[in-house]
């Protein structure tokens, strides 16, 4: 990795160094602190210039691959394939979904952020320096909650019931949203991940957390209630959450992503989500974020 300093970036960039100083300010530019002095990573000034590239008709660039990387979602796979969009997904929860995203690994990540701001996603894009080109179009609201065992055999009510009882709690791995969600309640009542008797590994998905508690191996965990419906498992709602799709401008107006935008709006889109049950559609197809 080829590392500029600010008056090698400056020249790199042929700006001047008070400019460069001004877009760090404002965190528009790819770059790091370190020892006092601020360092540039080449390669990442290289694709910050080509993300804002403006090109010639019939000129061809390098794309993504047509991929929704980040959160696993039911109404979304559906969604994808019953569109036509030719979208394939590749779950890893939201933070790997966001990396792959930076790297040009995938064209889009679906995320589900959570913390102590009222629009977490919002919050977190936003604080995206190097994602400067973003926009954030809403899919779907889910309601997340504790996925229990049919007949909730150990009356588990609540997460404090999930602690004092050590009942046996599937996990997801750390940065998916779900993994997220539970750090935030476990805070707001004084614990955290080690105070709970965790299932091992984490399960990578919220089918694959369902599973597991459909099958035994655990007695609960965090999940949305298409998947406890899906498992056929008893379901205690925590919250609402936002459910988006985070992309570059230019991947925005790619034909996959407009298939799968002019295909939101139908009546059966609605039906699916009724039938899933746990999913509210009227952020789907809203920009909630650009810049």
């Amino acid at each position: 990795m080829i590392l500029l300093t600010t008056s090698e970036a400056a020249d790199y960039l042929r700006l001047g160094e008070r400019k460069l100083y001004e877009l760090i300010a404002k965190e528009c530019i790819p770059c790091s602190k370190v020892a006092g002095k601020w360092l540039f990573p080449q390669h990442e000034l290289d694709r910050w210039v080509l993300s804002g590239l403006v090109q010639p008709a019939g000129m061809t660039s390098l794309e993504p691959p047509p991929i929704v990387g980040g959160s696993q979602d039911d109404m979304l796979e559906w969604s994808l394939r019953q569109s036509g969009s030719g979208l394939a997904t590749l779950a890893e929860g939201t933070e790997s979904g966001v990396a792959r995203l930076l790297r040009g690994e995938v064209a889009a990540a679906a995320i589900h952020f959570h913390g102590t701001v009222a629009d977490a996603n919002v919050d977190a894009v936003a604080a995206m320096p190097r994602l400067n080109d973003a926009v954030l179009v809403g899919f779907v609201r889910r309601e997340q909650g504790l996925l229990l065992e049919p007949g909730n055999p150990k009356s588990l009510n609540s997460l404090d019931d999930v602690l004092t009882s050590s009942a046996r709690m599937a996990v997801r791995q750390r940065g998916a949203g779900a993994d997220m969600l539970l750090a935030q309640l476990l805070a707001g009542i004084g614990a955290k991940h080690s105070d709970l008797n965790r299932l091992e590994p984490p399960c990578l998905t919220g089918p694959d957390l369902a599973s597991a508690v459909r099958s035994g191996q655990a007695d609960c965990g965090i999940a949305t209630r298409a998947a406890a419906r899906a498992a056929g498992l008893e379901f205690l709602p925590l919250l609402w959450e936002n459910f988006d799709l985070l992309m570059r401008q230019r991947t925005y107006f790619q034909p996959s992503f407009q298939a799968l935008l002019a295909f939101l709006p139908h009546q059966v889109f609605a039906e699916r989500a009724a039938a899933l049950t746990g999913y509210d559609t009227s952020p789907a197809g809203r920009i909630r974020f650009f810049r």
